[in-house]
């Protein structure tokens, strides 16, 4: 039935009656019935609109039609399913790491492993920082997370020096290291989730020269117990740059967390840094 079958003609009286008939060719009272059929039409859908709970309404637009209707035929496209971004998870408790990775500008959190980072019997100095590392990595590692870990040693003449157990070491390990060169190594590990732990891991080294050191200036330098949580018994950092001649490689090495490594690491699992990733 077309709209134009909706006329209602009038009654030899003047009423109406509300039988259903074809237009007469003057259309001006079909028209205006048209008009009435037509707001209630309107009227009835925007009360339907209004009423109808949001599990009721049918999916799409809400938007209305220049009629004032409802539209049902435009439909947002669906909603786009949001993937959080991996966390990150510094595996360390060393402040000068935190220092060094939030320069990056990224949000993470600290945590230590508490790893026993005993030498096994024979262990090459390179292996040793990168076992060590890649296990602090695994022990933190859980899904939705990426965690980083490192792990630094001096090597002097072949000996791997690691924190001193006291003063007298710490000494002593200056001593030795008293206008020589020595070579610092990083292990960096990098872990993400895939069904368990999945690592990346390498090594960094630096070679860094120290200056002659008086037996006064190693004494007042292990009272300031600045050496006794740093590999090698000193820290490029602090007071010990003093004694530092030359550093060929990177700085950062020298600190504990090798910058340009952790970077490389970070965004080849996933990480932006500095607004990249592999």
């Amino acid at each position: 039935m077309s709209l134009k079958d909706l006329w209602i003609p009038p009654s030899a009286d003047g009423q109406r009656n509300f039988a259903l008939g074809p237009a007469p060719l003057d259309k001006s009272d079909g028209l205006r019935s048209y008009a009435l059929v037509r707001a209630t039409a309107v009227t009835l859908a925007l009360v339907q609109h209004a009423v109808m709970g949001p599990r009721d309404r049918p999916t799409g637009s809400s938007k209305l039609t220049d009629d004032g209707l409802p539209s049902p035929h435009v439909h947002q496209p669906p909603a786009r399913t949001v993937i959080d971004a991996p966390r990150l998870r510094l595996a360390s408790a060393s402040p000068r790491r935190k220092q060094l990775l939030e320069s990056l500008g990224l949000e993470f959190e600290v945590a230590g492993s508490g790893l026993d980072e005993t030498r096994l019997q024979g262990e090459a100095p390179t292996a040793y920082a990168e076992r060590v590392a890649r296990e602090k990595a695994i022990a933190l590692a859980e899904p939705g997370w990426v965690v980083v870990a490192a792990d630094t040693i001096v090597v002097h003449r072949g000996v791997v020096m690691g924190k001193p157990a006291h003063p007298t070491e710490a000494r002593g390990m200056l001593e030795r290291l008293s206008g020589e060169r020595h070579t610092v190594i990083s292990g960096v590990a990098v872990a993400t989730w895939d069904a368990g732990p999945v690592v990346r891991a390498e090594t960094a080294r630096t070679v860094v020269e120290f200056a002659d050191l008086t037996s006064e200036e190693i004494a007042a330098y292990v009272a300031t117990g600045e050496p006794m949580d740093k590999a090698g018994a000193y820290g490029l950092q602090g007071a010990a740059g003093a004694f530092v001649v030359s550093v060929e490689g990177s700085p950062s090495n020298v600190v504990g967390f090798p910058l340009p490594l952790v970077v490389r690491l970070l965004r080849a699992s996933g990480i932006l840094v500095l607004g990249q990733t592999s």
